[in-house]
């Protein structure tokens, strides 16, 4: 409903600001025939000020979205009605600017309008807090490079390709909480493959890594 209003934008902007200027300044002449000058200035800016401002801007900044597409029918009318005067200045301003105007967000401004769902999360947003999460990690993944996701070999949990797959060393595997674990060849440096956790629950009795290793690629 609010694409094809919106398409022509600055025939709708000069509709709207005919209609706004039009409405300004035709209630303190109606008001003044009415009551004394004082009392229509005060009356009819004060309703301008409370219609036509606060209270729009206040639910449009929420439900901006919602309102557009209820009234678009009241939109189309008036620009029937006011296009006469709005089409000659909207193609002069499409002469003079252009008519395409794409509003691009950069990369920063992008994650802060996710992190603002995110803050918002359960409180009316169809985003929950773990699809923000996701959203904002995928913004940040240029700024990061395999350092920030590697785990420093000191810090890795390994065992030896020789050691025997008991029941204790598989309780000790579930304990690390890893899905995957490096095996290496007498030093903990030189890692020749790995072994998929999910793989070790069937085992009960003793078994060698090699029979469930994987080759893997290491880089000292």
């Amino acid at each position: 409903k609010i694409l094809p209003v919106v398409k022509k934008q600055h025939l709708l902007l000069c509709t709207l600001l005919i209609c706004n200027a039009a409405a300004m300044e035709a209630l303190p002449i109606f008001l003044d025939g009415l009551i004394t000058a004082w009392g229509a200035i005060l009356i009819s800016v004060t309703l301008i000020l409370l219609f036509g401002e606060i209270i729009p801007q206040s639910v449009c900044s929420r439900h901006g979205l919602a309102i557009g597409a209820a009234l678009a029918p009241v939109v189309r009318v008036l620009v029937w009605v006011c296009f006469p005067v709005a089409y000659p200045i909207s193609k002069l301003l499409d002469l003079l600017l252009g008519d395409k105007h794409v509003a691009l967000f950069r990369r920063a401004e992008l994650k802060t309008l996710v992190d603002m769902h995110g803050d918002e999360a359960g409180k009316g947003g169809e985003l929950t807090h773990d699809e923000t999460t996701i959203i904002a990690g995928a913004l940040e993944l240029t700024a990061k490079t395999a350092g920030n996701a590697m785990t420093p070999i000191s810090d890795t949990f390994a065992v030896d390709i020789n050691t025997k797959l008991d029941r204790d060393l598989i309780k000790l595997i579930m304990e690390k909480g890893h899905s995957r674990v490096p095996v290496y060849y007498e030093q903990p440096t030189n890692i020749i493959g790995l072994i998929l956790v999910s793989g070790c629950c069937p085992y009960s009795k003793f078994y060698y890594y090699f029979t469930l290793l994987l080759t893997t690629f290491y880089t000292a």
